[in-house]
């Protein structure tokens, strides 16, 4: 009998052999026995839909907040990866580094069950993401945009690593101390206005529903860029030189988030041509505020409203602020338990 030749394609053969060790290695994950409430169904912002038998195990964060987040809802040893720009909580820092750009064999030699991302992973890489997906591992994306969101998503956190009951007193006890800053601020009498910058560069500011407009409002600031729209559904909102300016006897303070997407500094903003016509720059009231305090979906969003009230009203929060922190984190070691350097300069 002739022998026939046959030709291996030598992509598929490895793609074969990445597979069987994967389900070998989370064969035991798959036996997990159910907790109390599930099965239950999921769905993430990219339009995915899972039922969760059990909780996640074995998770990898893609996104800053989503691991500040796990962390907060007490699942440091649920977290197996996180990013390579952590900067909260400490602990996290010590995580093993994973990002979009590496393989999908690290990923898998990591054994996920859940890989967390946000959907500009998606959008941008979803070649990344399929592949994930191709290999069993499970991919939920995730970025609130808002307060109301931030709720629901603290909720969803809760329900994929069975921590239903502390996603719910952060929840509670956030919206408490939302509640106890407003009673403070209800008693100003002649509030501040503040155009709040988010990239200098490009002259913008935040859309109206963004968290640190949100913040603002409850901490007693009010929104000279009111008419702002979102960009393209973003939190940012084009808004340019000659609309700030137009407003510039109205502005008492001036807000900047300070980070990555905003690397700015004080005097970037009061040597900004045309910007010494601004009632804010005259006055020296320029502030700089963390953006991972004011922009991200975590609980530290109530150290961000702190600092923009104690800002515009010197001393009206001073003596609160530690009692809301407290009241705010009691049953939840660890979500303000290590202060960062505070970001705020003037």
């Amino acid at each position: 009998m002739r022998a026939q030749n046959v030709s291996i394609d030598g992509r598929a053969v490895r793609a074969a052999v990445l597979i069987f060790f994967f389900l070998l290695m989370t064969a035991g994950q798959a036996v997990a026995h159910p907790a109390d409430g599930y099965p239950l169904s999921v769905s993430d912002q990219w339009g995915r839909k899972i039922v969760v038998k059990a909780p996640f195990r074995r998770i990898i964060s893609l996104y800053g907040a989503h691991t500040e987040n796990l962390f907060a809802l007490g699942c440091a040893n649920q977290v197996v990866g996180v990013t390579r720009h952590e900067v909260y909580p400490p602990a996290a820092l010590k995580k093993p580094e994973f990002s979009y750009h590496d393989s999908v064999e690290k990923f898998i030699a990591a054994r996920p069950d859940l890989v967390l991302i946000r959907p500009m992973i998606d959008r941008a890489y979803p070649a990344f993401v399929s592949q994930l997906e191709r290999y069993g591992i499970t991919v939920l994306s995730f970025q609130p945009r808002s307060l109301k969101e931030m709720m629901q998503y603290w909720k969803i956190l809760g329900e994929l690593t069975g921590k239903q009951q502390k996603a719910a007193l952060m929840c509670r006890n956030f919206q408490a101390a939302l509640a106890a800053c407003q009673r403070i601020s209800s008693r100003i009498r002649v509030k501040k206005r503040v155009y709040f910058e988010s990239i200098h560069s490009r002259m913008k500011t935040f859309s109206p529903n963004a968290f640190p407009l949100s913040l603002l409002a409850i901490a007693g600031g009010i929104n000279v860029a009111k008419d702002a729209v979102s960009d393209r559904g973003s939190n940012n909102a084009d808004y340019g030189k000659e609309r700030i300016l137009a407003k510039a006897r109205q502005i008492d303070y001036y807000f900047a988030q300070r980070g990555f997407m905003n690397p700015v500094t004080v005097d970037t903003i009061y040597n900004e041509p045309g910007f010494g016509i601004i009632k804010a720059v005259r006055e020296h009231h320029v502030a700089l505020i963390d953006e991972t305090v004011i922009s991200r979906p975590t609980f530290r969003l109530l150290e961000g409203l702190l600092d923009m009230g104690e800002t515009l009203y010197p001393g009206l929060f001073r003596r609160a602020a530690p009692r809301i922190l407290a009241r705010a984190a009691a049953g939840l070691p660890g979500v303000l338990e290590v202060h960062p350097e505070r970001q705020v300069s003037h």
